[in-house]
């Protein structure tokens, strides 16, 4: 990603940039992961190609399914020595079902004792096993190093990333120019304290403009009439006011209030919505509840249940896999997630923003189908020397 942001000249050559230039949250820098999906757009070739960073976690699944909706094609990265990770298998599956076109990128061939063709046939196994269909079969493989900042169609080592970025023109398909009256889904979520919420979401059909009167379709069904203050579209790493957008582009809107993730933005005599995002199920649930300990109010500022339950419920606006919900006591709330890490990362976050909070023991979440008990469970690979297995 930053070498993609270089090679189209998004910052000046003599500009300190720094790494990981996507993953802008502390967390994320400490952790070395990606936790939150964040667009950038770059033009090559005079083509404009929007750029979605998304986390490879199960645990941030509710990132993945809403954002893969705004795309036409994915890059799979595999490390040459890991080869496919299990997170591997659960975002490229998700990419198949939406028939997205993949190009596989085997990334680190500079590693010692790297072995980019068995990576490339376990990758190929990995699409067989989720079921691609033959022309998913059939993708485009690069190889390189993005440390040492080249990506090549062989394993050959070339100067740059073109052959890449050549690749992604060849081989993504362009949007779909469907005519016909407006439709855009929400799929992402931007605040700032200046224009409020932002709508940002593509444009699946028609245009948008400045000052336009729109529908705004919910998710449970209502239908508010409101109007675009604003648009603006991506570009480098930040946004530029536009006076319209047409099919194809992201775009950001400013001016609606009380909006959702998977609302439809529609043409206000022609309403149409478009399908729901589902996000899979969460898996386990904790207890969050105020700090009763006798060291209260030493370590945070924000403290009381109000307080706490106006932070969760803020978090289940942007954050889609994540449930809140009251308890018998009003000090405390049950929170539903993904997975210990996607617990794990509110508490943190809410810890350093100076909430103060007690947690419970995370429960898994037991569900009843068709009469039978079931749970959730992960499949597990260890890999260890043969003197130890068994």
């Amino acid at each position: 990603m930053d070498k993609i942001l270089h090679t189209t000249k998004v910052f000046r050559d003599n500009q300190e940039t720094g790494d990981l230039i996507m993953d802008s949250n502390d967390l994320e820098r400490e952790r070395g992961i990606t936790i939150f999906s964040k667009n950038a757009a770059v033009t090559y070739k005079d083509v404009k190609i929007n750029v979605i960073d998304t986390p490879g976690h199960a645990d941030f699944g509710g990132e993945v399914e809403r954002v893969l909706k705004m795309a036409d094609g994915v890059i799979l990265l595999v490390d040459a020595f890991e080869g496919p990770m299990p997170q591997t298998r659960f975002v490229l599956q998700k990419a198949l079902q939406l028939n997205l076109k993949p190009i596989v990128v085997i990334n680190k061939v500079d590693k010692p004792n790297c072995r980019p063709d068995e990576v490339h046939d376990a990758v190929f196994e990995l699409f067989f096993n989720l079921d691609a269909t033959e022309e998913q079969l059939d993708f485009p493989t690069f190889y390189g190093s993005g440390k040492n900042g080249w990506f090549n169609s062989e394993n050959v080592q070339c100067e740059d990333i073109t052959p890449l970025m050549d690749g992604i023109i060849q081989y993504v398909p362009l949007p779909k120019v469907n005519d016909g009256t407006l439709q855009m889904q929400i799929t992402s979520l931007d605040y700032s304290s200046f224009l409020g919420r932002i709508a940002i979401g593509k444009v699946t059909r028609g245009s948008i403009s400045e000052n336009q009167p729109i529908a705004l379709m919910q998710a449970d069904g209502t239908v508010k009439k409101t109007r675009v203050r604003e648009l603006y579209v991506f570009e480098g790493m930040g946004k530029r006011k536009v006076t319209e957008v047409l099919t194809g582009d992201l775009c950001a809107v400013v001016g609606l209030e009380d909006f959702g993730i998977g609302d439809t933005i529609s043409d206000i005599e022609n309403q149409e919505a478009l399908a729901i995002i589902s996000v899979d199920e969460p898996t386990m649930s904790m207890t969050f509840s105020i700090n009763n300990s006798p060291f209260f109010g030493k370590d945070g500022k924000f403290v009381t249940s109000r307080h706490l339950r106006d932070r969760l419920m803020k978090e289940t606006e942007k954050n889609l896999a994540l449930r809140v919900e009251d308890t018998d006591s009003a000090d405390s709330f049950n929170v539903f997630g993904r997975g210990i890490l996607h617990l794990g990362v509110l508490v943190e976050t809410m810890r350093r923003e100076g909430y103060e909070l007690t947690v419970g023991n995370p429960q898994v979440l037991v569900k009843q189908i068709d009469g039978k008990k079931h749970e959730p469970y992960e499949v597990l690979v260890v890999d260890v020397p043969s003197e130890f297995s068994g």
